[in-house]
């Protein structure tokens, strides 16, 4: 952690240096959306096109400005001191910082992503944890954590935790792991990650199972990112067949986000691979469906005509071209029309015997 701190000293040492000479001090920041992206094949992940924009110390700009400053000095302080905070967290103590506090969390939290950009780190390099939950795993995985304050080592056995799973923390840095499993299986829905693992499909298909609970959080993306690496083991989605499960949940997992593309390098697991539900599941297997909503004809719209991911991959854009034909979506539950297990039994052990199909 000391490079960290000695990137933001020398950072800052430049501001006050023009402050002190007189001069305005600058802070550059890259442009965070889609229009200044790009999906980068040999990368696996969106990353920037490089447009930046320069904040001024000027009047209008003086309360952001030394927010920017409070929030990296904060950021330095429990590097320094071995410490966190939330972002709730954080947001409580700019109530300390007079005319530059903030008015709400959502003031807070941008500052915080000005910061991450602007230092291309993220925020728990930088001290600060999210506030949301992780997600859920259970299989032929040990999980070597530590005690907190502590280098006393404890090793988590992912397969005894009864009905239950290990949850995944919000910070993943440290841990490491242990397994002789063939293969990740990422799974959108708590429910249908309740079932495989009540039935221990973890045991039968040799693998760990990963729940996302929908779009997956930073901690699970990261988890699943430095598991699939370290240990060189591939990474299976497995989620709705609809534009959301496929162009929000399934897409921010393997390539990132336009709005967080500056980080993207960490949080995206560019060897992801897509194993249903496809469009063609649909009827191969003939699925109960729902109507798509416009909102999933406009998200599937938006994502052919302005996603680089699936510009790229003509497949993915027959893919949702061939799913607003059909006009449906469908479910992962919707296998259990043919049986409550019928996914366990059936489905997966079929695809998983032809991954060189599965989608990009």
């Amino acid at each position: 952690m000391s490079k960290v701190v000695d990137q933001i000293k020398q950072s800052t040492k430049g501001i006050y240096s023009k402050i002190i000479a007189g001069k305005k001090p600058t802070m550059q920041f890259p442009i965070r959306s889609l229009a200044n992206v790009r999906y980068h094949p040999s990368k696996g992940f969106l990353e920037m096109k490089g447009q930046k924009k320069e904040r001024t110390l000027t009047v209008s700009t003086a309360k952001t400005f030394a927010q920017t400053l409070r929030m990296v000095a904060l950021s330095k302080n429990l590097i320094e001191t071995d410490d966190f905070a939330t972002k709730r967290d954080a947001y409580y103590q700019t109530k300390n910082w007079d005319d530059a506090r903030c008015n709400d969390q959502v003031e807070s939290d941008t500052i915080m992503d000005d910061i991450e950009a602007y230092f291309g780190l993220n925020k728990e390099q930088l001290g600060f944890r999210p506030d949301d939950h992780g997600g859920s795993v259970a299989g032929e995985l040990v999980v070597v954590d530590h005690e907190p304050g502590s280098t006393r080592k404890i090793e988590i056995d992912c397969t005894k935790f009864g009905s239950g799973s290990y949850a995944i923390p919000s910070s993943v840095e440290h841990l490491e792991f242990r397994t002789k499993a063939q293969f990740v299986l990422a799974i959108e829905t708590s429910g249908m990650f309740e079932r495989l693992n009540y039935h221990k499909f973890w045991d039968t298909g040799n693998c760990i199972l990963v729940s996302m609970n929908g779009v997956p959080t930073r901690a699970v993306r990261r988890f699943i990112r430095r598991l699939s690496d370290t240990r060189k083991i591939p990474v299976y989605v497995f989620v709705d067949c609809d534009p959301y499960g496929i162009g929000n949940i399934y897409r921010t997992l393997k390539v990132g986000s336009g709005n967080n593309a500056h980080l993207n390098q960490f949080f995206c697991v560019p060897q992801a691979r897509f194993l249903g539900v496809t469009p063609q599941d649909i009827n191969d297997y003939n699925l109960p469906t729902h109507p798509l909503k416009d909102v999933d004809i406009k998200r599937a719209k938006d994502a052919i005509k302005n996603d680089p991911f699936f510009q790229h991959h003509k497949s993915w854009s027959n893919a949702l071209e061939t799913l607003m034909k059909m006009g449906v979506r469908a479910e992962q539950q919707a296998l259990a029309k043919h049986g409550l297990n019928y996914v366990i039994e059936s489905y997966l052990p079929q695809k998983l015997k032809r991954p060189e199909l599965f989608l990009p």
